[in-house]
């Protein structure tokens, strides 16, 4: 009789709370809308387990003592480099064991082919890989392994959603690597919410944390992507893992763009290229070259940004196309740059440079699908911009770096040095560049010259062809 009052008392506790899966705000109920982040349709229902959290989780936290940290050896936690150069450069050197890293891409960018890829590779530099699917069967994995040209003796392939089924065949397998594809379809049948809730993601990456860091496996989890472009499920989600990587890119081209957002282990920002082919992703070793590879030289509207993407710099085309309008209000489009920071070169090229933009329309592309982000492109926009309105082109071999302030000055940009490097590698014999940056040391490299501006007016007078 004791044992049912018991049961009762533990049904009584447990309860249903409501977590937003943009910020991880917890409410007692439902709404519509986050009262923290102000997101509309974010809070998902999660049943609050009155067991311990975690599983096992706090029984191997308490058999941890502290240690002297000149008595820790990192002995035997070497990288392990990959002969897909790209992607090692992006993990920081290689793959570092016991690390968890999450990979999130929208649907179809190439997410599984390019961890297939790595996975093979593995097998055949590192030893036993183990590659666990919920989406396919082994059937359509071998035939895309078939078309891709995978061959790997110690790759193997495990379809199953089951947590608790998923551990024993990793701790049997003993890999070096194992890919979980896709976290969203794991679940743990001891929890009664369904996959994809925010219990089971936590609770899987949780668990899945814990076999890396205890046994030195490295886990690769593959995430859902949102309409919004963020990994689905709880933010908690990118703070457990120790690597955030995002597949970009338009599906419609051919270039993928294999950002790290978030590096325990390396530095974040940076970028690894791809190329979609007939066998896989194919790695891009000189992509400033592949983006200028189909441009057209003495062409009004085109200007090259010399860019840092991480620690990698990229020289890309900036076009840009001032068409006039019949509407009060002309249209500014961004491709591949901030919508806000088009805004604020355009009111800084009417007041500053007197510049006629208020019956043309705006349109700015970055040439082969890239993502612009840095300000030092901002001096190369203007430039395009200015060139389409006056139809005069810019210089062929000059490239241009620099941040515009809003008094139409030009501001001093950080590792100019590289940027200048990659810019003689493809030929360009001229460089516009702020002049406050002459302050600063840093070697020029042969066959470059460099002009040094101070004002955006400074520079137009110098980027545009006469005539």
């Amino acid at each position: 009789m004791e044992n049912v009052v018991y049961l009762e008392v533990n049904m009584a506790k447990t309860k249903v709370q409501y977590v937003c899966t943009a910020c991880g705000r917890i409410t007692p109920a439902f709404m519509g809308k986050c009262p923290r982040c102000g997101e509309f349709g974010t809070m998902q229902e999660q049943i609050v387990d009155p067991g311990p959290v975690g599983g096992g989780r706090r029984g191997a936290a308490a058999a941890a003592t502290p240690q002297r940290l000149a008595d820790i050896t990192t002995d035997g936690v070497e990288r392990q480099t990959l002969p897909l150069v790209e992607f090692t450069r992006v993990l920081g050197g290689g793959v570092v064991p016991g690390s968890l890293v999450l990979v999130g891409g929208d649907p179809g960018i190439g997410k599984s082919t390019l961890l297939l890829q790595v996975a093979a590779l593995m097998a055949q530099e590192h030893g036993v890989t183990l590659y666990i699917s919920g989406e396919e069967s082994a059937r359509q994995i071998k035939m895309r392994a078939d078309r891709m040209d995978v061959q790997a003796h110690d790759l193997f392939l495990l379809t199953e959603t089951n947590l608790n089924a998923i551990l024993p065949h990793i701790e049997a397998t003993h890999p070096n690597l194992v890919i979980i594809d896709s976290i969203q379809t794991t679940y743990d049948d001891q929890r009664e919410s369904s996959a994809g809730s925010v219990t089971q993601v936590r609770e899987c990456a949780s668990r899945f944390q814990d076999v890396a860091k205890s046994a030195g496996i490295t886990i690769f989890l593959v995430g859902h992507v949102t309409k919004e472009g963020a990994i689905a499920g709880p933010r908690v989600l990118e703070h457990i893992v120790d690597t955030v990587l995002y597949l970009e890119g338009d599906p419609f081209h051919r270039y993928r763009l294999l950002r790290s957002v978030k590096n325990r282990f390396g530095a974040t920002s940076e970028v690894g290229v791809f190329e979609m082919g007939e066998k896989g992703l194919l790695e891009v070793l000189n992509p400033s070259e592949a983006f200028l590879a189909e441009r057209q030289v003495n062409v009004p509207g085109s200007a090259i940004a010399v860019t840092m993407e991480g620690t990698r710099p990229l020289l890309v085309e900036i076009q840009a196309l001032a068409s006039p309008t019949t509407f009060a209000n002309p249209r500014r489009t961004a491709n591949g740059i901030d919508y806000n920071r088009l805004l604020l070169l355009s009111a800084v090229l009417s007041r500053r440079v007197n510049l006629p933009l208020a019956n043309r329309d705006l349109f700015v592309n970055v040439v082969g699908g890239l993502q612009i982000d840095e300000p030092a492109a901002d001096l190369a926009v203007a430039i395009a911009i200015v060139s389409s309105v006056k139809d005069k082109p810019a210089h062929a071999d000059m490239g241009f770096i620099g941040e515009i302030g809003l008094s139409g000055e030009l501001r001093a940009v950080s590792q100019l040095e590289a940027r200048l490097n990659e810019a003689v590698k493809l030929g360009f014999k001229r460089c516009i560049v702020p002049r406050t940056t002459g302050k600063r040391t840093y070697k020029t490299p042969d066959g470059l010259e460099l002009i040094p501006c101070r004002s955006l007016l400074d520079a137009l007078s110098t980027a545009l062809v006469a005539g």
